[in-house]
């Protein structure tokens, strides 16, 4: 158990604090107070605390939890709350805040060299080869010294990464970033990554929780050399901070015995010279940077939050399809790539070796995609190249009919067929999988919106290049084209890299097709 000081009865002679072995021992405001989170009882150190021993009037004393609720005291005014519509924020989504989640949430999957000084360092090339960005982490936010052992980049938490993106969120909401700060306390950090439900921890805890991935989002150090992009000059960064760490606040309450219990945190933040560079709204007007940003949806951080431990695969790939899936919805993306950024390079090599750690990561990844189908981000498998034979099984029920006539409809029609949904997998599924592709992920409603804005030009331009238009598809349409063809509901399905069930929701009127769907089905079924 940790100890404290009871201020009432401290005389101020410092013989403790120079004594501590962990440092827990701090100074705010004149006043003692024992950090609980450093605090081990100078165990591996000394037989005894040696604050106890150091102390004339033996005034430490073992460290009990605060009881009660904590006291709202009066600090300094925070940034404006995130997410005020209660599902999403712009964010600075530059490759610059990507390949720093990535960092945060792959660790030790990723391919870190050593520098010249033989520091750990992680290299990414940028346009073909032109430019490159480099990340480093140092020890602390305070200190400069960059990392030597893969053993701190592995300690970094994944959590972290969602703190990175609630600063890029910050970030967006200033004219310059790069020189104004943002402030934000454990309060709101708590209620974006719905802390304040978990009633399981206390609030020592959550502190402890929340300023460690606040100090391990600002240990990165990056480097940038940027080539000329049309008229943007190119530039070059030289280890800056992404994040600086600029103060933190603490916020105590105090006991009848003078004993301070922290009870609050507050952090300013302000955003490195990547900034200037990449969320400048003044320079991109006059074409001398970038102002790139994106939308992040509020039940990304919650979702990552409560599925870290059990499904780390799944919460790298939901983070690192944030940034994929601005691109465009139509992103085919191979099975591989999406192992490789859930898993990493080592775990594929090791499984392409040895077939008990194959069917392991096999099992894996068919439950991290069911992971996150059922929080909206629906994998639409390639029909050519990922067919149902070696899709997962869940994936093959998704589209039993809800209907109990037409589910046994559906099952008469899959005995007869030569191949069953419930079949095992065939011989070679690795081999296959391997050269497989998912075409998109269908998002959830609140991820949308980041589509909505990087699709939009590319629609108005479309419809602009049009000179012929055409009326909708109606679902009566596709029904009598799909039967003078004698194709099943699930072989156009198939045909058109869509589900059974939407193909029969389409038919029935339920759902309207959009415009790049109906090119679709009109190609397959030949309707003029």
């Amino acid at each position: 158990m940790p100890y404290t000081i009871p201020n009432n009865s401290c005389v101020g002679c410092d013989n403790c604090r120079p004594q501590c072995p962990t440092g827990a021992i701090k100074i705010e405001n004149d006043e003692y107070w024992i950090d609980p989170c450093l605090c081990n009882n100078c165990e591996g150190y000394y037989p005894e605390p040696q604050c106890v021993i150091a102390c004339p009037t033996n005034s430490p004393m073992p460290w009990h939890a605060k009881k009660g609720r904590c006291k709202v005291d009066l600090r300094e005014v925070t940034s404006p709350d995130l997410f005020s519509n209660g599902k999403s924020n712009p964010f600075a989504s530059a490759i610059v805040i990507w390949e720093a989640c990535n960092v945060l949430a792959q660790r030790t999957s990723l391919s870190w060299q050593r520098d010249e000084q033989g520091n750990l360092c992680y290299h990414r090339q940028v346009s073909q080869g032109k430019g490159a960005i480099a990340f480093h982490i140092t020890k602390s936010p305070d200190s400069s010294e960059p990392v030597s052992e893969l053993g701190t980049i592995a300690a970094l938490d994944i959590r972290s990464a969602c703190i990175h993106l609630i600063f890029a969120a910050h970030a967006t909401a200033l004219e310059q970033p790069w020189q104004q700060e943002f402030t934000i306390d454990e309060r709101q950090l708590e209620k974006y990554l719905g802390l304040e439900k978990r009633k399981d921890l206390s609030k020592n805890v959550k502190l402890t929780l929340i300023k460690n991935l606040v100090q391990q989002a600002c240990s990165l150090v990056i480097s940038i050399d940027w080539p000329q992009q049309g008229i943007v000059k190119g530039f070059s960064i030289r280890e800056s901070r992404l994040w600086q760490l600029v103060k933190i606040q603490r916020h105590f309450q105090e006991d009848e015995l003078g004993c301070k219990y922290l009870v609050g945190l507050t952090f300013k933040v302000k955003a490195g010279t990547w900034a200037q560079y990449f969320l400048n709204k003044q320079a991109c007007k006059e074409r001398t940077a970038f102002y790139q940003y994106g939308s992040l949806p509020k039940s990304l951080l919650t979702t990552v939050m409560s599925i870290w431990q059990q499904h780390e695969g799944a919460a790298r790939l939901m983070l690192w399809l944030l940034f994929k899936t601005k691109m465009g919805a139509s992103q085919r993306i191979t099975v591989p790539t999406l192992m490789r950024v859930a898993y990493g390079e080592e775990k594929i090599t090791l499984a392409c070796r040895q077939r008990e750690e194959r069917k392991r990561l096999l099992r894996t990844f068919e439950h991290d995609l069911e992971v996150l189908n059922h929080y909206g981000m629906k994998p639409v498998f390639d029909p050519v190249t990922y067919p149902p034979a070696i899709q997962p099984l869940w994936a093959k029920l998704v589209d039993i009919p809800e209907d109990p006539d037409e589910a046994l409809e559906f099952w008469i029609n899959d005995g007869s067929n030569g191949s069953r949904l419930t079949d095992i997998s065939p011989r070679g599924k690795w081999n296959l999988l391997i050269n497989a592709r998912i075409l998109s992920f269908t998002l959830p409603p609140d991820w949308e919106q980041q589509l909505a804005d990087s699709e939009k030009k590319q629609r108005t331009t479309k419809n602009k290049r049009k000179t012929k238009t055409t009326g909708d598809l109606l679902g009566e349409q596709i029904s009598r084209a799909r039967k003078n063809l004698n194709l099943s509901q699930r072989e156009l399905a198939k045909l058109a890299g869509k589900s059974q069930s939407w193909i029969r929701d389409i038919e029935k009127g339920r759902l309207k097709v959009k415009l790049e769907d109906q090119v679709v089905l009109r190609k397959v079924l030949g309707i003029a």
